[in-house]
């Protein structure tokens, strides 16, 4: 069950502290080095290709978005890859007609550039409790929003910021419930309740062990918290990490989704040269 009462005096501040770091940080970042054609490219959705909305799941369709991805696919020889904590059917109908090579769920699931699927089989029953307890916290706190993916269970509180610290000790209780095989995933005004074997990491190694992005310099482009796995499979791999915003921290910034449409538009032009 969660609990209603949490140190918020304690929690603002160490919260405060960590935006103030991660803005001196953000100050002090440089923009990407210039588009190689030797990238495989990874990219975040929310809050990276498009801004947050309040809705967990917006599906407003961006033709100019769609053309500008379909653009950087083809310089890049198709060596491109979503990779969103939303679900790859989700993605499909946001991207539509276009159909990415994508990794769904934070990881849990993925769709390799040949078309095949990969999903992880788990007894969603065991989220059962999860589910519950979270639909207590929306009950109590009818700001905040469920979100059931199946395999994993969101709480968004992005109406309500001031939630923060009373949803972080609710799915603390309900992780400590559900023991090592599931664990809390934080992002921007949402904890998730997710698998714990999977992350973005694993499908950007997954994909880097496959065609076409084997044997090219890996590059992922993130916002959040659930990217910080990404940017460090990339780092190890000697790859481009390139954090949107100043809520994470990564090798180089992007201001925004905006400046990231800039700097895309820069990687599709390398299919320009001769």
């Amino acid at each position: 069950m969660c609990r209603d009462t949490a140190s918020r005096r304690r929690d603002d501040f160490f919260i405060g502290i960590s935006r103030i770091l991660r803005y001196v940080f953000y100050m002090r970042a440089s923009a990407p080095p210039a588009p190689s054609p030797d990238w495989c490219l990874f990219l975040d959705v929310d809050g990276t290709l498009i801004e947050f909305s309040d809705s967990p799941s917006p599906t407003h369709r961006d033709d100019a978005l769609i053309r500008l991805l379909d653009e950087v696919s083809r310089a890049l020889g198709g060596r491109l890859a979503l990779i969103s904590g939303r679900t790859i059917d989700n993605l499909d109908r946001l991207f539509a007609p276009r159909r990415f090579a994508a990794a769904g769920l934070h990881g849990l699931e993925r769709r390799d550039a040949a078309g095949d699927w990969q999903r992880l089989e788990i007894d969603t029953q065991a989220l059962d409790g999860a589910r519950a307890a979270m639909q207590g916290f929306v009950t109590r706190f009818p700001q905040a929003r469920l979100e059931d993916k199946g395999i994993a269970v969101a709480l968004h509180y992005r109406s309500a910021p001031h939630l923060e610290p009373v949803a972080r000790e609710c799915l603390a209780d309900v992780a400590a419930g559900l023991g090592d095989p599931f664990h809390v995933q934080e992002g921007n005004m949402v904890m998730e309740i997710k698998p714990s074997r999977h992350t973005k990491a694993t499908a950007i190694a997954a994909f880097l062990e496959e065609p076409p992005f084997r044997g090219h310099l890996p590059v992922f482009v993130g916002d959040d918290l659930t990217d910080l796995d990404g940017f460090r499979i990339v780092d190890q791999h000697g790859g481009v990490s390139i954090a949107v915003g100043d809520r994470v921290q990564a090798r180089w910034q992007l201001e925004n989704p905006r400046a990231v449409r800039a700097w895309l538009a820069q990687v599709a032009a390398l299919g320009e040269r001769p």
